[in-house]
Parts: structure tokens; sequence; C-alpha cells
């Protein structure tokens, strides 16, 4: 398996994993929905033998108490249904946190599995005086800091980019 960046010959692949991966088309328009409105789209595949098995992305999000500090929203991640719980998703989420890192963000926050994320690092967002946008439970949302020490002292609420009122 090969984890690399997407390449415009993956769109309709990725497309359909999402699909097969949510069992909906919400996410998979979301992805292309981000391709389109955001600055800064990080886009990684997981490949085995020319066939796209898994897929992240992160877009920029805003804390509202801060604007200038770069932050990164993991959404989605999909694995194909027959490849899950065999590594692909692990392997594209440090390969995504390793590239977010390099483009300069501090932070990366996501919603999702609370059992799954903080074996990553993630902690609830909560624990530094940041909420989400959305009603969501305390567990589910959780941040993770690139920069030690980068959200003490923060506080506010993270703001997703438009795309996102379509999930």
């Amino acid at each position: 398996m090969q984890v690399r960046t997407e390449e415009r010959r993956d769109i309709a692949s990725i497309h359909a994993l999402n699909e097969a991966a949510f069992q909906t088309s919400t996410e998979a328009n979301l992805v292309d929905m981000l391709r389109d409105q955001a600055a800064e789209f990080i886009s990684l595949v997981a490949e085995e033998n020319g066939s796209i098995i898994g897929h992240i992305c992160f877009s920029p999000v805003i804390l509202t108490s801060d604007t200038a500090l770069k932050l990164m929203g993991l959404a989605p991640m999909a694995v194909a249904p027959a490849r899950q719980r065999s590594g692909v998703g692990s392997a594209l989420l440090r390969a995504g946190l390793d590239r977010c890192k390099k483009t300069g963000a501090a932070a990366v926050v996501v919603l999702g599995h609370p059992q799954y994320y903080p074996r990553f690092g993630f902690s609830p967002a909560s624990r530094f005086g940041i909420r989400c946008e959305y009603n969501v439970p305390d567990e589910v949302f959780m941040a993770l800091e690139l920069e030690r020490g980068v959200l003490q002292g923060k506080s506010g609420t993270i703001r997703y980019l438009h795309a996102f009122e379509s999930v």
C-alpha cells in the first residue's frame, strides 16, 4: 500500500470510495465541494495494486478568537469497506497529520469517533476552551496540537468552510 497526494485521475475513484464507505453521497459531494472551495486542501489516497482503497482530506478552519492561527479540519476519512480495520485509516491519518505539520498548520480538529482518534493524540477540544460551531457531544469534537502548547490559553469557536453546511 502506498499513501500519496491525490491526482486529477483519482477524483472519480475518490468519489466512489466515499459513497461506498459512508453508504451515501453526502461525504463524496463534500469532498468535491472542498476541492473547489478550500484555498488549502490536503487530499491523500491509499493505493494498492492500482486501486484507491482509502482517502483522507483536510481543509482550513477558523478559530473565532484567533483568525490568524493556521488550523486544519480533518473530514472526511474513508476506507473501502473490505479494507476497514486493516491499518489503512491509520496510515492515512499519520501521513495527513505529517502533511498538515509540513504546511505550517498549528493544530488539527476533527468531529469523529471518540474511541478512534485519541489513539493518535486527539483529545476533546473543550480541554483547550475550544468548541465546535455545530451542536455535537463534547467527546466527538477533538483537537490535536501539531505545535506543542499552541492551543493553551486559546478559546473560541471553530468555524468550518461553507461546504460543511451541506453535511
